[in-house]
């Protein structure tokens, strides 16, 4: 496969690098990761361009940037354990996640969605990933508290829900919407409070309540 030669890789790694990704631990997980196997058959030509694709359901495959951008800035204290992902999609975020910490628990409200990205996992061998079938704003109680989170979908508020998910000393990464723009925002719990960081402007597909 051309499309997917390791050439291919080695060049979007490079642009990561070049606007600004210094971990090496997630420069070398995405340049290993088949994002192709991600995206639709007719879109694998453009697996390796740093942009958003569809993935059906009004949902996207995000950016292999803002992929980048958020791993790097989970594991800015360290290495977590045990990483909650809200909204698998696609499932090639918690794909990258997975060869970095040691568990991942990705919830998914679209259960069509929720059912490729396990074939995916499966596939891929990546059997440190558990899938739930959930609104993303519950999280996952009952395996809480979580070393790190991550929200792959823009929240009209801080999900207040998902702070309480955390252990102190912790973050959550998520993009919410402020005054009309979308913010990524580095949320540290500590032992009495919680931290805001704004790691800058992003665009997300907008986080939805209920199943489907």
């Amino acid at each position: 496969m051309g499309m997917t030669s390791q050439r291919t890789r080695d060049r979007l790694v490079r642009r990561l690098r070049e606007h600004g990704i210094r971990d090496e631990r997630v420069l070398r997980v995405i340049g290993a990761t088949p994002r192709h196997e991600f995206v639709d058959e007719a879109l694998s030509s453009r697996a390796y361009e740093d942009t958003a694709l569809p993935i059906g359901q009004s949902q996207t495959i995000s950016q292999p940037y803002i992929v980048a951008r958020m791993t790097e800035a989970l594991l800015e204290g360290g290495k977590p354990k045990k990483v909650l992902e809200v909204g698998t999609g696609s499932g090639y975020q918690a794909a990258v996640l997975a060869q970095l910490v040691d568990q991942v628990f990705t919830v998914e409200r679209i259960e069509e969605l929720l059912r490729q990205a396990r074939r995916r996992f499966h596939r891929l061998r990546l059997h440190n990933v558990y899938t739930r079938h959930a609104d993303g704003h519950e999280g996952w109680p009952s395996q809480a508290p979580f070393d790190g989170i991550i929200v792959t979908a823009a929240a009209s508020a801080v999900p207040e829900e998902l702070l309480h998910q955390l252990k102190v000393g912790a973050v959550m990464i998520v993009p919410v919407e402020r005054n009309g723009m979308q913010q990524l925002l580095s949320i540290r719990r500590t032992e009495d409070d919680f931290e805001e960081e704004n790691l800058g402007g992003v665009i997300f597909v907008p986080m939805l309540g209920g199943l489907s």
